[in-house]
């Protein structure tokens, strides 16, 4: 699948102001997408995505900030795992999951454009134009807070570290 089409054609057919960037090589990490966007690490914005149990979370955080999956718990009203099981109630989705759950591939999840309960660190709200997933590891997109914020309806709260 083209995800980078599927993201463009969101974009598009929802109005979006926002700017897709392909590049030839990876912008997967922070430190690859702030070299080949010319930004800092806080013009970065990363989509982590999480598993709750049958719920899909993305925690929104600037690029070198780390989400707490504690604080997300909290955020979502989620009490802390059974000391007996030792289960986590809020843990990393997995590469396959990220894909099942969002329709994009580790290291190109955008902001926004599929069923999540979005999270979005105050810090992130603080910024003005960001970049962030671009639909795969070779692409992002260049967008405002304030249209992230719209589109995805994200709950203002701290979930970094």
């Amino acid at each position: 699948m083209d995800y980078e089409s599927k993201l463009k054609k969101f974009i598009l057919d929802n109005s979006i102001q926002a700017e897709h960037i392909h590049f030839e090589k990876s912008v997967h990490t922070v430190e690859e997408a702030c070299a080949e966007a010319n930004a800092g690490q806080d013009d970065i914005v990363k989509s982590i995505c999480l598993v709750g149990g049958n719920q899909t979370i993305a925690a929104l955080v600037l690029g070198s900030q780390r989400a707490s999956t504690k604080r997300v718990a909290e955020a979502l009203g989620i009490s802390r795992p059974d000391q007996d099981n030792g289960k986590a109630v809020i843990r990393l989705a997995t590469p396959q999951e990220i894909l099942q759950r969002t329709g994009y591939i580790l290291g190109g999840t955008p902001p926004f454009g599929y069923p999540a309960t979005f999270l979005i660190d105050p810090t992130v709200m603080e910024k003005d134009i960001v970049y962030a997933g671009g639909g795969t590891p070779n692409a992002i997109i260049r967008i405002s807070v304030k249209e992230i914020h719209k589109i995805n309806r994200g709950k203002v709260v701290r979930i970094r570290k």
